[in-house]
């Protein structure tokens, strides 16, 4: 009888142990896992996006930094060349004015005589923009072509290219051979472009760029005529 009933209790217990197992979760077990994978989704979705947002803003920086080199690299080229003054007789090889630089310079092309052009630089609207003119051996016809560019009359025959973009400002200071001193950009429209040994009196250009979003400049200093 007793071992009858023991048998009796065991096979209660079982039954009672498999209900228990077989009740599953509770609401409030499933209220509690469905916030915890709720945080979770939000967490891994804050995460993904601030990579996305930090990748876009690395890539748009890496890009605005290889346009300003090559503007950088741009100038410097047309620095270097620039006319010497006793080839141009008196007229001007570099003109520096607000947000805008012109400049004479040399074009050496293989099995071509040395020539001259004039290359055109513009901020406009947040945009550094470069043009050049025909190269020419006729001063009469780079005196042309000086005064359409200083008009802002064009010819049609070039187009302007974008060197950078989201530019906040452009300034430009011009080194004085006689002086020996800097001297602000638009001292080249009214001081002389020769100096006293007959040479080119502004002989240095120091440009500072500063982009949209950033507080500070970036700054380049040429040699004007430094080939």
């Amino acid at each position: 009888m007793h071992i009858r009933d023991h048998a009796t209790a065991t096979l209660q217990i079982k039954a009672a142990s498999r209900k228990i197992n077989a009740r599953g979760f509770t609401l409030v077990e499933l209220t509690i896992a469905i916030a915890i994978l709720a945080l979770v989704a939000v967490l891994g979705w804050r995460g993904l996006d601030g990579i996305v947002r930090a990748r876009v803003t690395l890539t748009s920086e890496m890009e605005a930094t290889r346009a300003l080199q090559l503007t950088f690299a741009q100038l410097q080229s047309d620095a270097a060349q620039l006319a010497p003054a006793s080839l141009l007789l008196a007229r001007p090889t570099v003109l520096a004015l607000q947000n805008r630089l012109l400049m004479v310079r040399m074009v050496f092309a293989e099995q071509q005589p040395a020539r001259v052009q004039i290359v055109d630089y513009r901020l406009i609207n947040g945009e550094l923009q470069r043009e050049e003119s025909t190269p020419t051996r006729d001063l009469n016809a780079l005196d042309a072509m000086w005064q359409s560019a200083l008009n802002d009359a064009g010819n049609g025959a070039t187009q302007a290219v974008q060197l950078q973009s989201h530019i906040a400002s452009l300034q430009m200071q011009v080194w004085d051979s006689d002086a020996l001193v800097w001297r602000p950009a638009d001292a080249t429209a009214t001081g002389s472009q020769s100096n006293s040994a007959g040479g080119n009196r502004w002989t240095g250009l120091e440009v500072a760029l500063q982009l949209q979003g950033h507080s500070g400049n970036m700054v380049k200093t040429f040699l004007l005529g430094g080939v």
